[in-house]
């Protein structure tokens, strides 16, 4: 018997057509004598509702309401989808994220997990009922209910798999898996049949939605054995787990984000200490820096680029003005009409011709590249938005990626 975490999106529970399928799929999974554990996010568009509404009776509404209002949805799924497998003859409690042993810090709307303690889960696992747990919620040490943020349910399950010691964690949505771009941008993108966690962690990164950055980088540190699979079709997704095949492709994937900001710093002095104090002072605002690029300096003068989420500009802006006069900025000036293209692939470290490629690639088709950022495995290239899916499906051919890696020659 084995004890399966499973997570469904909001689109996999989005009715209540939807919640009796996905407990018809666990009473079946629970008569082929296996354990499982259910973690639901809000069902459909539920959140980005509630938030809506949020925003209508409050201006500027505090970040501990928020969490309480946002946090109902996962509750509410939860509690629906248990009354729909006990329906079924299928014993099942649900759980909000306090009850199931969830304690986080205090940064609402943002909360980091410190502690699971899931001793009620355990004790329902034990009693042959089907736990059902709210995701993306905990509570805090002062006792106020914290959320996760976008994308938290699948850290919930990866966090509950990790504390109960699962053998395997599914992670449900509304994609057959992962990708090697964008199916909507490249009609040819190939799913990929198992993918390691470093190579699924650097394309959440850079513009792979699902599944949640957060939730691949808990995998990776816990060992946490992933599946990223359909709840619509059922059928055998995509693995993730540490292991890498043997004279594998080069090149897995190609990946794009078009909610980034190019900041860029002029006129500051060239010397020790002025990027230190610039980032610094973004640090401390929370401010999410990407690709760092500082120019050459002509006369002891230099510029620094950096990319940041299109949500941060302002508060980029404003820890740049604010430093005019001590680094002796010129000008601050933001550009949102940009894109990254990455790509990802584990032993492109050692095959210099990846970059020279991609490189080459981009330039038959006319696209100038303004930033160029690297990893042991990645790749990036800020280009304008409007050139962005000319380049990713560019990328794909010329790196064949619509070939399953066994069919490509070693190198690509």
């Amino acid at each position: 018997m084995a004890l399966v975490v499973e997570k469904f999106g909001g689109t996999s529970v989005a009715g209540p057509e939807r919640i009796r399928v996905v407990a018809d799929h666990v009473a079946r999974r629970r008569s082929a004598g296996d354990a499982v554990v259910l973690v639901v996010s809000a069902m459909g568009s539920e959140t980005d509702e509630l938030l809506r509404m949020a925003s209508d009776v409050a201006s500027a509404p505090p970040g501990r309401e928020l969490d309480m209002l946002i946090t109902g949805g996962e509750r509410k799924a939860c509690a629906l989808m248990a009354m729909a497998i006990n329906d079924l003859g299928v014993p099942a409690a649900s759980f909000t994220g306090s009850q199931a042993g969830f304690h986080t810090d205090s940064s609402h709307t943002a909360a980091k997990i410190v502690e699971i303690t899931p001793k009620r889960v355990t004790e329902a696992l034990a009693d042959g009922l089907v736990p059902v747990v709210g995701g993306s919620q905990g509570v805090s040490v002062s006792g106020d209910v914290t959320f996760f943020g976008r994308g938290g349910s699948d850290t919930t399950a990866v966090a509950l798999a990790h504390a109960l010691g699962a053998d395997q964690c599914e992670i449900f949505t509304d994609v057959p898996g992962v990708f090697s771009a964008d199916p909507r941008v490249v009609a040819q993108a190939r799913r990929m049949d198992a993918v390691s966690f470093d190579e699924l962690l650097e394309m959440t990164a850079s513009g792979c939605p699902k599944p949640a950055m957060r939730a691949v980088e808990l995998a990776r540190t816990y060992g946490v054995e992933l599946h990223v699979r359909s709840a619509f079709s059922w059928m055998p997704g995509t693995t993730v787990t540490g292991a890498k095949a043997m004279e594998r492709a080069v090149i897995s994937a190609v990946t794009h984000n078009t909610g980034e900001a190019k900041m860029t710093v002029s006129g500051v002095a060239d010397k020790p200490g002025v990027a230190a104090r610039l980032f610094r002072a973004l640090a401390d605002s929370d401010v999410n820096v990407d690709m760092i690029v500082q120019n050459v300096s002509v006369q002891g003068i230099t510029d620094i680029s950096f990319t940041v989420p299109r949500s941060q500009v302002e508060a980029s802006r404003a820890v740049a003005e604010g430093l005019v006069a001590e680094l002796g900025v010129n000008a601050v000036a933001a550009d949102d009409d940009i894109a990254r293209v990455s790509l990802i692939g584990a032993g492109m470290q050692t095959n210099p011709g990846v970059a020279a490629r991609m490189f080459e690639t981009l330039a038959d088709e006319g696209i100038n590249i303004e930033m160029i950022s690297t990893s042991a495995i990645r790749i990036s290239c800020v280009v304008r938005a409007a050139d962005a899916e000319r380049a990713v499906a560019a990328l794909h051919r010329s790196f064949e990626l619509d070939v399953a890696p066994a069919q490509r020659p070693i190198g690509y």
